[in-house]
């Protein structure tokens, strides 16, 4: 126990020696930096670097944003912070807290354009053996976009001692650029195209492309430079036709994830037109109201219970829900009930209802957006590859779309209510001999549609701006998608949604936004000339008669 304890002393007072011996060279280091000269300052920065210290590259990151002082009256390295009556000081590396002094009792280090070059790339030789992946993952990015030649050796080194698959594969990749750069010789450069021609990232096609051209724009090329073109060619061609495939998937992904707004959007309204044929125009407003009440519960939280901030968005997928649903049994109860089987008076009634709701929001929120920020665990992305990334917020959509109908399905085929929505769907008037109310399952059906259309605006918040037009950028398609899947048919929304978000997302990059809605809508209006009932027409015998 007792060689132990020795052992254990020792080498803490080794471990505390080591450090104040890279303290101490810091410092030394440091004092170059205090000379007019900038030559001196140069040898200064190198010896920063070299030298060890643990506050190496916080000093050298303090130097390159201007916010390294010297005080007049010690000359000590110190960093600066604005208080009220003055500036706190701290020195740069002891870390000591040196008290308040004025502006005046401080000289600013300055440095100049090459220094600010050099500093970046001994950052960068510091930051690749860094503790944290993270920052060891940003240094070799930062490394291949710079491509400096002197950062071949440490990159080096650093690849052979790295330990994490996905650090390795950055620094391999940053490496291999560096090679194809400044080879050598013309087997080093093969060697690095090998590498390159197997990454799918939009940064190496911008390496290969200008290369390309560099070596086209040859005069006479020699055998070897011929050689080297036709290598880069097929690289950038392998590298185009990679990422011509991610194109393709993070296409399908975002047609997925328009179908999946489309969805939430359109269900409630395949709900109420199915049942009840009613033309709802202020479908919409529904989602905006959703919107509005995921934005009330954010600020609720932020104000009253800070520490619930981070769940406000799960909370208000109940509260749209409930929200949303009552109105639409409110308006289904007021004015809807009275214009059964007046198509045309439905439509004009509920487009005037839009236009109250919409003027009714401005009028307590005003007319400004409104802003609902995401949770950290919505926020970022997910990047599969350099040249794929997927949004956490759209993925969770995707899921959230899925989930609502999945409810919607076992409310309509496990419950009584489904059982006689189903009824009065299918044959309104036998359903009411049967002694079904087809009044309330109406006014249920029409809140319930309501109701997911405010779930909708939930979602619609972390993707869009919350604001009184939101709902209306949606209605036009969500009747798009309705007639097109099938009226009141549950899976044909489904199918309709995916299908005109992958096929818009697809049309856009060769048409624009505006052409591709234009050309998706003569389609529809083409398809249910032929199949007026859509894809998955209901079956029953008021449908069929």
């Amino acid at each position: 126990m007792r060689i132990t304890i020795k052992t254990i002393i020792a080498a803490l007072l080794f471990l505390l020696a080591t450090q104040a011996s890279a303290s101490a060279d810091l410092a030394d280091a440091a004092k170059g930096l205090l000379s007019k000269k900038y030559s001196d300052k140069i040898q200064a920065t190198e010896a920063i670097a070299a030298s060890g210290g643990a506050r190496s590259a916080f000093l050298l990151e303090t130097l390159l944003e201007g916010d390294l002082y010297a005080i007049k009256s010690d000359d000590r390295l110190v960093s600066r912070k604005k208080v009220n009556d003055g500036y706190q000081i701290t020195d740069i590396i002891t870390e000591e807290n040196l008290g308040v002094v004025k502006s005046s009792d401080l000289s600013k280090i300055r440095i100049n354009n090459k220094m600010r070059g050099l500093i970046k790339d001994l950052l960068g030789r510091l930051t690749l053996l860094n503790e944290d992946p993270a920052l060891r993952l940003k240094a070799a990015d930062s490394v291949f976009k710079s491509r400096p030649k002197e950062m071949i050796v440490p990159l080096g080194d650093a690849l052979e001692a790295e330990t994490d698959a996905t650090v390795a594969a950055a620094m391999r990749r940053a490496l291999a650029a560096l090679n194809f750069v400044h080879g050598d010789t013309s087997e080093v450069q093969a060697e690095a195209l090998l590498i390159l021609e197997e990454q799918s990232n939009p940064e190496v096609k911008s390496l290969l492309s200008a290369e390309a051209n560099r070596l086209a724009a040859i005069q006479n090329p020699s055998p070897e430079n011929q050689a080297l073109a036709k290598a880069v060619g097929d690289a950038l061609a392998k590298v185009d036709e990679k990422l011509a495939m991610l194109g393709i998937v993070e296409n399908v992904f975002q047609g997925i994830s328009l179908g999946s707004v489309l969805l939430l959007a359109a269900i409630g309204l395949a709900i109420t037109f199915g049942v009840m044929g009613v033309i709802n125009m202020a479908h919409g407003e529904m989602v905006m109201i959703g919107a509005y009440t995921t934005y009330v519960v954010q600020e609720l939280c932020r104000n009253f219970a800070p520490d619930l901030l981070v769940y406000s968005l799960v909370a208000a997928i109940p509260a749209a829900f409930i929200v949303s649903g009552l109105c639409g049994v409110a308006i289904e109860r007021s004015i809807i009930r009275f214009l059964y089987g007046r198509p045309l008076e439905t439509l004009l009634a509920t487009w005037g209802l839009s236009l109250i709701l919409q003027q009714f929001v401005r009028t307590i929120f005003g007319p400004t957006n409104k802003e609902v920020s995401s949770p950290d665990w919505l926020s970022g992305t997910w990047e599969i590859t350099g040249g794929l990334a997927l949004t956490y917020n759209r993925i969770a959509i995707i899921f959230f779309a899925a989930a609502v109908l999945l409810m919607l399905m076992l409310v309509l085929r496990k419950t009584a209510f489904g059982l006689q929505m189903r009824a009065v769907t299918q044959n309104r008037r036998m359903a009411s001999s049967m002694g079904i109310r087809t009044g309330w399952v109406d006014a249920m059906t029409f809140g319930l549609g309501s109701g997911v259309a405010g779930m909708a605006g939930v979602a619609l918040s972390q993707i869009d701006n919350v604001s009184p037009n939101l709902g209306q950028a949606y209605i036009v398609d969500s009747f798009m998608v309705v007639v097109f899947g099938g009226v009141g048919n549950l899976w044909g929304t489904l199918v309709g949604a995916l299908s005109l978000g992958v096929t818009n997302k697809f049309l856009e990059p060769y048409t624009g936004a505006v052409l591709a809605k234009i050309f998706i809508l003569v389609f529809i209006i083409l398809f249910i000339q032929k199949r007026p009932r859509g894809l998955f027409a209901l079956k029953g015998r008021a449908v069929e008669n």
